[in-house]
C-alpha cells in the first residue's frame, strides 16, 4: 500500500490514533490530577476507532451517519483530554501530546466533512 493510500485509510488511521494514545499512556507516569484525564482519553480514543469501524459495516445509511457523528464527538472529546494533559505536563511528552491533538483535530474535521457531504450537520 502506498503512503498516499495509507493516509486516507480512515479505519487504519483511527486505529493508529487509538494505539498512539495507548503507547503514550504506557510510556509515562502520570500525576494524580492527570489520571482521570488519562482514563477519559483512553476511552474516547478507542471509541473513535470502534465507532468508525462500525460505521464501515452499517445496517442502514442512518446507522452510518449515526456512527460517524459518534466518532466525530469522541475525536472532539479526545482533543479536550489531550489539551488538558498537554497543559499540565512539563516534559518530553508534550510533543507527542501535540501530535495526537493534531490527529484528533484532523479526524474531527474529516468526519465533519463526510457528515456535511451526507447532508448531516
Amino acid at each position: 500500500m502506498s503512503e498516499r493510500e495509507e493516509k486516507f485509510d480512515l479505519e487504519e488511521r483511527t486505529y493508529r490514533f487509538a494505539l498512539g494514545v495507548r503507547k503514550l499512556i504506557k510510556a509515562h507516569a502520570w500525576a494524580r490530577e492527570q489520571r482521570t484525564d488519562v482514563v477519559q482519553l483512553l476511552r474516547s480514543s478507542g471509541s473513535v476507532a470502534a465507532n468508525y469501524a462500525e460505521a464501515n459495516n452499517p445496517v442502514s445509511s442512518a446507522d452510518f451517519a449515526h456512527r460517524l457523528r459518534i466518532a466525530k464527538k469522541e475525536a472532539s472529546e479526545s482533543r479536550l483530554w489531550l489539551r488538558l494533559l498537554g497543559d499540565t505536563s512539563e516534559d518530553d511528552r508534550k510533543n507527542t501530546l501535540r501530535d495526537l491533538y493534531r490527529e484528533a483535530d484532523a479526524l474531527t474535521r474529516i468526519f465533519a466533512s463526510i457528515l456535511h457531504k451526507l447532508g448531516d450537520r
